[in-house]
């Protein structure tokens, strides 16, 4: 999902928990702040209560896309765009541009 991200134009860095992702500073000198939040709900799952509400409170107003099964009730996040699975790569990077779009100059074809 990084690589198909990063070939459209974002700048995409990863964590396999939403604890992980708290070590994550939210702003990079060199890469400035974090903008956007793919939260798989297995990840969410087994995380402290509060976690996902302190992830998204370090970050101003990120666009925030969860991806939740078919039959499990999704983490609830205001203003998130939930996708059930099966989902595909194509389809949470069109998600996460339709919430997060890029400048034109900086845009770049979804099938390249």
């Amino acid at each position: 999902m990084r690589a198909a991200l990063r070939e459209i134009g974002y700048d995409a860095i990863g964590a396999e928990t939403v604890t992980t992702a708290l070590r994550h500073p939210a702003v990079e000198k060199s890469r400035g702040p974090v903008r956007a939040i793919v939260l798989d709900d297995a990840a969410v799952h087994g995380a402290p209560a509060d976690t996902v509400e302190r992830l998204l409170a370090r970050h101003a107003s990120p666009a925030v896309v969860v991806i939740t099964s078919a039959v499990k009730e999704p983490p609830r996040v205001r203003g998130a765009r939930v996708l059930r699975r099966p989902t595909s790569i194509g389809e949470i990077v069109s998600a996460v541009r339709d919430l997060l779009p890029l400048p034109p100059a900086e845009q770049v074809p979804l099938d390249v």
